[in-house]
Order: structure tokens, then C-alpha cells, then sequence
């Protein structure tokens, strides 16, 4: 099978543009022709003042993109184009060009994008569903993305002309949801249902189960509000144990996180900044658990899968796809969102029973290997590729 795969980078790489990188050598690996098309929103900082304001319009509808995937369909002949990001050189003009093609396309939906103008449905730390009501008045009134009411605006008119456009509903013949959670609020948002699959993210490589219990708790992740480190810190603050406590990451609270771990004595909690995969999966394999304290729905957070693969149970908010990622009191525990007390009852709770913690971490391992080894999330994928083919051929 030939894919055309489309892929919109950001200025600073996450998940999602790891995700693309590992699921193309996956398809690579089985014999399958991929043909890659990617912008960068790095483009950006080479554009002078005058060109980015111009390259807003970009946003709504790019025709360079929708000419150059053209010409690539018409040379190369794919059997489906996988798009995954299309914010915000691309655009979702693409999906015209595959329509006009007679291309069967599918959408992985990594974020809540298509529905909130700042991706994340989310707002001053805490969830925010105010534009699912199809308006998206709320998110420019409030500046939601980037803390601006002009770059909000832009995002939401993008929204709204493709809305109008039938975009979604007409230009797309499938769309990947991560969790059963997401699938849900896409449907709620618009999106046909029965177009909507639902495949999690998968770990590239096996870093192998540990060995040992582990002698910390771990946070992994950027250090911003809606991640909730300020709970896990209060948490810490409560606990009766002396369980050390290491935080990986970086992001606007760094400086904060490490005023407020000084401030409050917290002398058994390091502050580690950001580290190589390497590193966070070893510092995963030495973990008693991860913990995920989110105020926010996440998309698919693959700390949590990483900590399966190591056979580290999780600690996360009973909330969004956290909670069905991770099943309470099998593979780890939920806490009540944004509620520090609770989090510290359950940190001291699950520390009082290491016979318990052991269950857990091999329950996690064994969910790692039933549903986010490479090969399960191939056989998932080849499915819906050829599902999706299949409904574009239907008249």
C-alpha cells in the first residue's frame, strides 16, 4: 500500500510530531511506500512582520498546499493520504485537493483543535467547553490562543468557513480518535460518528519491564498550569511519608515550580528540568509510579503508556481519556481533579501496600503488551486504512 502522509511540524516538537516520525517508520517496516509532505511552523520566524501578517490568511485557506499536495497525488498515486496536523502552513485546503483527487483521506484528531481554538478545550487551567456550543465567540473574547484576540480570531474563522464548508463532514472520509472520551466530544462537537474511529497512540520500542519496585514518585511533563503541578506540589506538602518526589520537565512555571519547592521546604522534591527520552525512561524504570495530575481533558499523554511499557503504574486525575488510559486500582489510581488532598491520600495509601504497587506494575506492563506494542497498533491502523478506502469507493 502507497500513504501520503501530511504533516504540519510545530515551532517546538512534541508528542504529535513524534508520533508521526515512529508511525511512518512502522508503515515503513511493513513494506508500505510512504510519501511524506511537511511544513513547519518554523517557517514563521524566517518571514518578515509584513509576510506573517500576510501568512495569517494561510490559516483559513492555502493555496500553495492545496496545489503542491495536488501535483504530489497526481505523480505518486497513494491509496489514502493520512493527514495529522494541517495548523497552520498547510491548512485544511489539502482535504479539497484530495476530494478533487478522488484520494481517500483520514484524519488522526491529536488534539481538540477542530473544536477550541486554542486546541486544548481548556481555559486559565481548568476545562473549558464554551465554544463546543459552535459560537466560538467565548475563545476570542477571551484571547485563548496565544493570549491574543487577533491570532484567536484567525483560528476561529478558520474553524467556521470550514464549518460552513462542510469540510469535516464531506472532505474527510475517516478521523482517528485516541480515546473512546475524545471520540465522544468530537461526535458532541459535530463530527459524523460513524466516521470517527478510535486507535491509541503506541511505544516505538520496548524499554523492557523493571525490575524493582522503585524509590520515587514521578511527574514527566511541561510545566504549565493546566498541567497541574501546583496540586502535585500542595499534595507533597500534606504527605505524612517522606517519599522523594522528582519533577522532569520545563515550561512557563519552571522558575515557580522551583520558588514554590524552596518556599515550602519540599526538600525531598527535584526539580530536573527537561532530559532525553533515554533518561526519562530509565528515570521511569526507577519510579514506584508516575504521576499525572492534569486539570485538563490531555489528548493522549504518552508518559502514561512509557510508564506501562516499564511496568510503572500511574497515579492521574479522574479525568478525560487519563481515565480510561488507566484503569483504577488495576493499573494505577485516580484522584479527584485538582483535589491535592485526595492525590496525597492516594500516594499514601498505595505506599502503605507494596504488594499492591507490584500487582499494579505488572497489570501495566500486561496492558502495554495487549494494546500499545507497535504490532497492535499496526493491526489497528491497517484496518481502518482499509475501511476508510473502502467508503470512499461507495457512491
Amino acid at each position: 500500500m502507497k500513504i501520503a502522509v501530511i504533516h504540519n511540524t510545530y515551532q517546538h516538537p512534541g508528542g504529535e510530531d513524534v508520533v508521526v516520525v515512529e508511525e511512518t517508520r512502522l508503515l515503513q517496516s511493513h513494506g508500505h511506500s510512504v510519501v511524506s509532505y511537511q511544513r513547519s511552523n518554523q517557517d514563521l520566524e524566517r518571514m518578515s512582520k509584513l509576510r506573517q501578517l500576510w501568512a495569517v490568511k494561510d490559516i483559513v485557506y492555502c493555496d500553495d498546499s492545496k496545489r503542491e499536495i495536488g501535483k504530489i497525488l497526481r505523480r505518486e498515486k497513494p491509496d489514502i493520504v493520512h493527514v495529522h496536523n494541517t495548523f497552520m502552513m498547510i491548512s485544511p485546503s489539502v482535504f479539497e485537493a484530495c476530494r478533487d483527487e478522488g484520494v481517500a483521506v483520514l484524519q488522526t484528531l491529536h488534539n481538540y483543535r477542530l473544536l477550541c481554538p486554542c486546541w486544548t478545550l481548556s481555559r486559565d487551567g481548568r476545562v473549558c467547553e464554551e465554544c463546543l456550543d459552535d459560537s466560538l465567540w467565548s475563545g476570542i473574547r477571551h484571547g485563548c490562543y496565544r493570549k491574543s484576540h487577533a491570532m484567536t480570531a484567525a483560528v476561529a474563522l478558520m474553524l467556521k468557513v470550514h464549518r460552513m464548508r462542510g469540510t469535516w463532514k464531506d472532505s474527510v472520509n475517516g478521523y482517528v480518535a485516541l480515546t473512546e472520551f475524545a471520540r465522544g466530544k468530537f461526535v458532541q462537537g459535530g463530527l459524523p460518528a460513524r466516521k470517527i474511529y478510535v486507535k491509541p497512540n503506541f511505544v516505538g520500542s520496548d524499554p523492557g519491564a523493571k525490575r524493582e519496585v522503585g524509590s520515587y514518585a514521578l511527574f514527566v511533563g511541561r510545566l504549565s498550569r493546566e498541567k497541574g503541578v501546583d496540586i502535585l506540589l500542595s499534595a507533597w506538602a500534606m504527605l505524612k511519608n517522606s517519599l522523594p518526589l522528582v519533577i522532569i520537565g520545563d515550561g512557563p512555571l519552571s522558575e515557580t515550580v522551583g520558588q514554590e519547592i524552596a518556599s515550602r521546604g519540599l526538600f525531598n522534591v527535584t526539580l530536573r528540568g527537561w532530559l532525553p527520552r533515554s533518561h526519562i525512561l530509565a528515570a521511569m524504570k526507577e519510579a514506584t509510579f508516575l504521576i499525572t495530575p492534569s486539570v485538563w481533558y490531555e489528548g493522549f499523554p504518552m508518559t502514561m503508556v512509557e510508564a506501562f511499557a516499564c511496568g510503572t503504574p500511574v497515579i492521574c486525575s479522574r479525568l478525560g481519556g487519563m481515565q480510561e488510559i488507566v484503569k483504577d486500582q488495576h493499573t494505577g489510581l485516580h484522584f479527584t481533579p485538582g483535589d491535592s488532598a485526595d492525590l496525597a491520600a492516594k500516594v499514601e495509601w498505595v505506599c502503605a501496600q507494596p504488594g499492591r504497587l507490584v500487582e499494579m506494575g505488572r497489570a501495566a506492563r500486561q496492558e502495554y503488551e495487549d494494546l500499545y506494542t507497535p504490532e497492535k497498533n499496526y493491526s489497528a491502523l491497517m484496518q481502518i486504512y482499509q475501511q476508510t478506502i473502502a467508503d470512499c469507493s461507495r457512491p
